[in-house]
């Protein structure tokens, strides 16, 4: 199979057992950052971009007047409730441009076959003085040998292919898409991730400062 074909695989197998909510330290870090960084969505039309299982459309129901949940993998899109849901590929948005207030996409970027096609498409549907707000695995993380894995509902290891695109390149790639930067901020080993977990131990010790979540807010 090739490498979206592959990953739809394994988050089909993930959805079963993947909660709608930040399930693990490094979820809850990221979180954490992102709710830092959180655009003012009170009355607006906002997408959650490739939302999986829904927990930033939860949080952004209770915010919004609109929220759209968008997502390539059926079974976990089924777990969303109360926003409107749809079915496609990140890299060719089903929308008109100019649709929406805000974007918010969590830990997905990875997924995606071209960074500047994905960072374009966001761009074309966000409104002028729209936000995006993004997270993504830390390209560091990467090239330190760090991959994206877990236990499916048969206790079996499934591991989730994830380009890295470095942070150059995701610079480069808000600029040729017409954005403009307004934070930057690395959820780095030992700061904000820095909660117990089993046998964390020698994980803290051996990647302490580690740069492991990119979060990008960046404005039309």
């Amino acid at each position: 199979m090739g490498v979206q074909a592959d990953t739809l695989s394994a988050y089909e197998k993930w959805a079963p057992i993947y909660p709608p909510v930040a399930h693990n330290p490094l979820m809850r870090a990221e979180q954490a950052a992102m709710s830092r960084y959180w655009p003012n969505v009170a009355g607006r039309r906002v997408l959650d971009l490739a939302c999986g299982s829904g927990r930033y459309s939860s949080i952004l129901r209770e915010q919004a007047a609109e929220v759209i949940s968008l997502d390539f993998c059926v079974p976990m899109l089924l777990q969303v409730s109360g926003s409107q849901r749809v079915c496609a590929s990140m890299m060719q948005l089903p929308f008109p441009a100019e649709t929406f207030d805000a974007v918010i996409s969590g830990l997905a970027v990875g997924h995606a076959n071209d960074v500047s096609v994905w960072m374009t498409e966001a761009a074309r549907v966000l409104r002028p003085g729209g936000t995006l707000l993004y997270s993504d695995f830390h390209p560091a993380a990467a090239q330190a040998g760090l991959t994206r894995s877990f236990k499916d509902q048969h206790d079996q290891t499934q591991t989730v292919p994830h380009r890295f695109f470095d942070v150059s390149t995701q610079l480069q790639a808000v600029s040729a898409a017409g954005l403009r930067v307004e934070i930057m901020h690395e959820v780095c080993v030992g700061a904000e991730l820095r909660e117990p977990f089993a046998n964390s131990e020698q994980f803290y010790v051996r990647w302490d400062g580690l740069p492991i979540v990119l979060v990008m807010r960046v404005r039309k």
